[in-house]
C-alpha cells in the first residue's frame, strides 16, 4: 500500500470496484435524473434516481421479477424481460412527473445491442427522453424474443450441438410463445392506471419473534428464625516502624 504524507485513501466503493466517481461526477453535472440500469444473473433492475445533498432519492423503480404479475412466464434475465422492465420503470417515472433522464450503466461494459440498451429502449418507448445513439439499440426481433424461439427450435432439432434449453424443458416453459407474451405484457402495462403506477411498493413489516413462555418460579419459604449476623473482625494494629532507627552499621 502506498504511503507518505500526500497519499489519500480512495473511497470505499472505489476500492471495492463498485463506483466510478469520475463517471458519476459527469452524470451529476447534467442536473438531470439518472436512468440507472443494473443486471444480475437472474434479473434486471431499472431505477430513476435524482441526486440531492442528503443523498440519492429513488423516484421510480422496476425489477424483472415483477413481470409475473402482468403475465410473463419466461425467464427474468433475457433481453425481452430487460425491455419490459425498462418500459415499466419508464411508465412509473412518467406517472411521477419525470420526463427526461441520462443513462447510468455503472461499471457494465457498453456492448451494442445488450440487455442494458434493451432496458433503455423500453424507457424511451414509455415516453422518456434519454440521449442515445440509435446504433446501440437492439432490433425489434431481438427485443420481442424471436431469437430465443429460433435458438430453441434449432437446439431441439440438433440435440448433439448442445443442451442450452435442457433445464427449461424440464419446467415445461412455453418458449415458443415468448413473442405473444411480450405483446400481451406490454399491453397490460399500458392499461395499468396511473394511480397504481404512482404507488410505491410497501415493505412487509418484519415478523416479530415469538414471545418466550415465562414459567413462574416457586418462591422459597421464609425462615421463621433469621440466622444471627456475622460480627466483623477487628483489623490487627499495624506495626509502627520509626524512621532512621534501623540496624546500626558496623564502625
Amino acid at each position: 500500500m502506498a504511503q507518505g504524507p500526500t497519499y489519500r485513501v480512495k473511497f470505499r466503493r472505489r476500492r471495492e470496484g463498485k463506483t466510478n466517481y469520475y463517471k458519476r461526477r459527469r452524470l451529476l453535472l447534467s442536473r438531470k435524473p439518472r436512468l440507472v440500469v443494473r443486471k444480475t444473473n437472474s434479473r434486471t433492475i431499472v431505477q430513476v434516481i435524482t441526486a440531492n445533498v442528503v443523498g440519492d432519492m429513488t423516484i421510480a423503480s422496476a425489477q424483472s421479477t415483477e413481470l409475473k404479475k402482468y403475465g410473463w412466464d419466461a425467464g427474468r434475465a433475457n433481453l425481452p424481460a430487460a425491455y419490459l422492465t425498462g418500459f415499466l420503470a419508464g411508465l412509473r417515472a412518467k406517472a411521477n412527473g419525470i420526463d427526461t433522464a441520462v443513462l447510468d450503466i455503472g461499471l457494465i461494459p457498453p456492448v451494442r445491442g445488450s440487455k442494458v440498451y434493451g432496458a433503455l429502449k423500453g424507457a424511451i418507448d414509455a415516453g422518456m427522453d434519454v440521449p442515445h445513439d440509435e446504433e446501440i439499440i437492439p432490433d425489434g426481433d431481438r427485443l420481442s424474443g424471436k431469437h430465443i424461439v429460433d435458438a430453441f427450435k434449432y437446439y431441439t432439432d440438433n440435440p448433439a450441438d448442445g443442451h442450452v434449453f435442457s433445464k427449461l424443458g424440464k419446467k415445461k416453459t412455453a418458449i415458443t410463445t415468448i413473442p405473444k407474451q411480450f405483446d400481451a405484457v406490454k399491453k397490460a402495462m399500458l392499461e395499468t392506471p396511473k394511480t397504481d403506477l404512482k404507488k410505491k411498493s410497501k415493505k412487509k413489516p418484519a415478523a416479530k419473534p415469538a414471545a418466550k413462555k415465562t414459567t413462574k418460579k416457586e418462591k422459597k419459604p421464609k425462615l421463621e428464625e433469621t440466622p444471627p449476623r456475622a460480627v466483623p473482625r477487628k483489623p490487627k494494629p499495624k506495626k509502627l516502624i520509626s524512621r532512621g532507627r534501623g540496624k546500626k552499621g558496623k564502625k
